[in-house]
C-alpha cells in the first residue's frame, strides 16, 4: 500500500496504482510519472515544451498531468519528496555525499566535419 495522500480529485489521463511504479500517479498507459512533468512544469517549463519532450504522450495528455498536479498538489509534491529520500538513501547506501553534484553522463552523436 502506497505512503502518499489520497487522490482528491481523479482525472481520466492519470492513474494511481499500488502495483504501478508503487503507487506514483502515472500517466495511463505508459510508466511516466505525474511527478516528472509536474517538477519541470513547476520550474517554469511550459506544458508546450513538455508535448515537445514527451510526443508519445500528446498534448491531452500532458495537460492532463498537470491538471492533476494542480489538484493534487499535496500528493504529487509528497510523490517528489518520497523520490528524493529514495535518491538520498541510495546515495548513502553507495558512499556518495548527497550534497555532492551528480554528473549524468549522455550520449549525443558528434557531428565531425566531412561527415566522418
Amino acid at each position: 500500500m502506497s505512503e502518499l495522500p489520497p487522490v482528491l480529485v481523479p482525472h481520466p489521463h492519470v492513474e494511481v496504482r499500488d502495483d504501478l511504479m508503487s503507487g506514483s500517479p502515472v500517466i495511463r498507459g505508459s510508466k511516466v510519472p505525474v511527478r516528472r512533468l509536474w517538477a519541470w512544469h513547476r520550474k517554469g517549463v511550459t506544458a508546450e515544451t513538455l508535448v515537445k519532450r514527451y510526443p508519445a504522450l500528446g498534448p491531452a495528455k500532458v495537460l492532463g498531468a498537470l491538471a492533476f498536479g494542480y489538484d493534487n498538489e499535496a500528493l504529487v509534491d509528497a510523490d517528489l519528496a518520497r523520490e528524493q529520500r529514495l535518491l538520498d538513501q541510495e546515495n548513502l547506501e553507495n558512499g556518495r555525499n548527497e550534497r555532492e553534484p551528480q554528473q549524468t553522463r549522455l550520449r549525443f552523436q558528434e557531428k565531425r566535419p566531412g561527415g566522418g
